[in-house]
């Protein structure tokens, strides 16, 4: 398989797409390092792969965090020798009206969806250029390619995303570095529940209910876009619900 031995790290890997991801490309062969706060749930997953005849390792990280993110990268490849993909998936969806002014949602977002990416890239990117290889793969939205009312600022850190990530892909070519952006729809993970206004909450849990398709459609992106060869790199993915209209 062509991600077999590929060492790759996954921020926000206790649930959702991270935790998806890194059953996929374990059960693939992939060496997995995985970071999130929720230790617990971390050290359940990497139990889990191991017993299953993968290698994981589980490093707490809060992606809000510099130091700590460069912990996570920094021990993949103290463990591993080198690392061969990021994706930067940790992400938070409080999303609601301007007008109920929640700058504290505010904020958190800014700090996970746009500051976690960039630390990812920053933690990984010394590492990249010496191996003159590297694959960053990186997680925006649906909302990274439209804005409605009451995602203004989620739309604004998923738009980030994508443009850090074409910004990125021009300035790694001398370095043999590939870059993708992920951006899906509605896929079944516990974004809703970092929802913190109960009626806006309620709205997306409902539409969520309605159309949102299992977390491994994701996990199959990723592994599209790494498995092509050397040469081959796929810089965007935009994926739905086939029923889901916006």
């Amino acid at each position: 398989m062509p991600n077999s031995n590929k060492v790759v790290v996954i921020t926000g890997a206790s649930s959702g797409l991270g935790e998806a991801t890194a059953r996929l490309l374990s059960a693939q062969g992939s060496i997995v390092v995985l970071g999130a706060r929720r230790v617990e749930r971390l050290q359940a997953l990497t139990e889990e792969l191991n017993q299953s005849g993968g290698k994981a390792l589980a490093v707490p990280t809060d992606v809000t965090e510099l130091n700590q993110v460069k912990q996570l990268v920094d021990t993949a490849v103290q463990t591993h020798g080198r690392i061969d993909v990021i994706i930067n998936n940790a992400g938070l969806m409080p999303v609601s009206l301007l007008e109920r002014l929640k700058v504290d949602d505010w904020n958190r977002m800014i700090d996970v969806n746009i500051k976690g990416v960039l630390y990812g890239i920053a933690a990984v990117l010394p590492y990249m250029k010496e191996q003159k290889r590297g694959h960053i793969i990186n997680v925006s939205s649906v909302a990274g390619h439209k804005v409605r009312p009451g995602n203004v600022v989620y739309a604004a850190t998923k738009h980030a995303v994508r443009v850090l990530s074409e910004g990125l892909r021009q300035e790694v070519k001398p370095y043999n570095i590939r870059t993708t952006v992920i951006s899906p729809g509605a896929v079944s993970t516990e974004l809703p529940g970092s929802v913190t206004e109960p009626d806006v909450a309620d709205n997306i849990r409902n539409f969520y209910d309605a159309y949102a398709i299992p977390a491994d459609s994701f996990a199959r992106a990723v592994v599209f876009a790494m498995s092509q060869p050397d040469e081959v790199d796929i810089n965007e993915i935009l994926f739905r619900p086939t029923a889901q209209e916006l």
